[in-house]
């Protein structure tokens, strides 16, 4: 399948560039019926929208869409459902120095490599930008998986080097993190991480992250025994983000440093007793796992944490090379986030719902 489209039967297309007129998605294959407004869309838009201030760049756009195709009354109609957004506060001057100058840590070099020419307006297709139309498709997934009882929540669970609460702890508290500009879920180490945004900002500096994503509901054998796993499934689809480096799920790289005892040994719940409503009587209490056995849904929550590189867009001096091979100083010019972890929260939530509302049609194939 095409660079630009996700998904097998429940299909994405997206298309723009960053400092294009617009951006936008086709999903193709949502089933009929689905209730889906342009609410549900704008909503899950204002959660990634940049000009929010905190870690994001002052960038103001408004992430306004339009819903051109695939929905009447309300409700899906099982035909292609188109989504643009325009943009409307670009400075693309900004970028004019950065023509012939391959940028730092950017996918500038390889997409010249690629396509011999590039959009260097802010990184064309590359830029960070073309996560909204992820967005925009994840909220239809989104919908449709709210009518299977599925849902998706991520957070900031690091930034810059400093955690938030686990949901093991008492401090956790899921929902503050919708409350603050970090989404962090739990406020003084949201106020704490602040001030360390705001000094890297003062030296024109930049920070990486972690996004932990929990998704509940979700039925048992879902995904393939092989190359279809769920978490495979899932970390293809992360892994597509460009500032993504690691994705872990369950107890994840610290399994390695444990025993089978250990790791197999799960307390079981008392006779009768039942965790979760859709998972047998006897079954895990615990979680190492992540959800998955043998690369298929077990039942209990999915659970996984995403390792998201600092940005590359900083106003230090850098060394770089211009087509020529010549070694150029660089200051990087324009609006830049300090740190993207919160507004790639939603995101990741987005590429999730769109691997499991594809995972629940193809599963209706299964025999």
């Amino acid at each position: 399948m095409p660079g630009n489209s996700f998904g097998t039967i429940f299909v994405v297309t997206a298309f723009g560039e960053s400092h294009g007129p617009a951006l936008g998605c086709v999903v193709d294959g949502c089933p009929a019926g689905i209730p889906l407004a342009l609410e549900d869309i704008r909503r899950e838009l204002l959660r990634r929208r940049p000009g929010g201030g905190g870690a994001s760049t002052s960038r103001a756009e408004a992430d306004e869409p339009e819903l051109l195709s695939g929905v009447f009354e309300g409700r899906t109609l099982g035909t292609p459902i188109a989504v643009i957004v325009r943009n409307g506060d670009q400075r693309s001057g900004d970028y004019d120095a950065l023509k012939d100058v391959y940028r730092p840590g950017h996918a500038d070099w390889t997409w010249e490599a690629k396509y011999g020419f590039r959009d260097y307006r802010g990184g064309g297709r590359s830029s960070g930008r073309e996560t909204l139309t992820r967005v925009a498709a994840g909220a239809v997934a989104k919908q449709f998986l709210a009518q299977q009882g599925v849902t998706v929540r991520a957070w900031a669970s690091a930034i810059a080097g400093i955690p938030s609460p686990s949901p093991e702890e008492p401090d956790f508290v899921l929902e503050e993190a919708e409350h603050n500009l970090l989404r962090v879920p739990n406020r003084k180490t949201a106020e704490h991480i602040m001030e360390r945004i705001e000094a890297l900002r003062d030296q024109g500096d930049s920070a990486g992250g972690t996004v932990s994503c929990r998704v509940e509901g979700l039925p048992p054998g879902l995904g393939e025994p092989v190359f279809g796993k769920l978490g495979a499934r899932l970390a293809s689809a992360i892994l597509s983000l460009g500032a993504a480096k690691g994705i872990e799920f369950g107890a994840g790289f610290a399994a390695s440093a444990g025993t089978g005892s250990v790791f197999n040994d799960e307390p079981l719940p008392a006779e009768g007793e039942r965790l979760f409503p859709n998972v047998p009587a006897l079954r895990y209490r615990t979680n190492r796992a992540g959800g998955m056995l043998g690369g298929i849904s077990t039942g209990m929550p999915v659970e996984f944490t995403v390792a998201f590189k600092p940005v590359p867009s900083i106003s230090k001096v850098q060394r770089t090379t211009d087509r020529r091979g010549a070694v150029k100083e660089l200051i990087i010019q324009g609006r830049h986030d300090v740190c993207i972890v919160p507004r790639a929260a939603p995101v990741v939530e987005a590429m999730t719902a769109l691997v499991l509302a594809d995972l629940l049609l193809l599963r209706r194939c299964d025999v």
